[in-house]
């Protein structure tokens, strides 16, 4: 069951742009940025009450976010939501006919274990799973 919005995911070309244009818009301040090499991608968070909005920079040209960019620009990439057990969600889902981009449960960026539902299953919308990584 989904327990929240747990961040809004925004592809960007450049972070530290991102970072300075969002600080000023939302007076917010930055919580913190991390890079998760293994999806070749650097990150930032605000947050904003229970939810955080990430800014996603690609590492290089293979990443996702690379590619999402290259063909979609910049914008909103995915809306994660908060579950308890991610591996029990995605089994569910899964038993529901909904599909997986992948069915391999990653280690993500803010210490999140995390999972994507495929665009085409649920109106185009990349969804992603999340659980805190205890």
């Amino acid at each position: 069951m989904f327990r929240k919005i747990e961040h809004i995911g925004i592809a960007v070309k450049n972070l530290d742009a991102a970072n300075a244009m969002f600080g000023a818009l939302s007076q917010l301040g930055l919580l913190k940025t991390e890079e998760v090499e293994t999806e070749g991608v650097r990150t930032s968070f605000f947050k904003l009450g229970e939810t955080k909005i990430e800014f996603l920079e690609a590492t290089n040209s293979e990443s996702p976010i690379a590619k999402f960019i290259e063909k979609h620009g910049e914008g909103i990439h995915h809306i994660a939501f908060d579950v308890e057990d991610v591996e029990a969600e995605k089994q569910r889902l899964q038993d529901a006919g909904f599909e997986f981009i992948s069915t391999e449960i990653k280690k993500g960026a803010d210490n999140k274990l995390i999972c994507f539902l495929h665009p085409r299953s649920v109106n185009r919308v990349l969804v992603e799973l999340c659980q805190e990584n205890l």
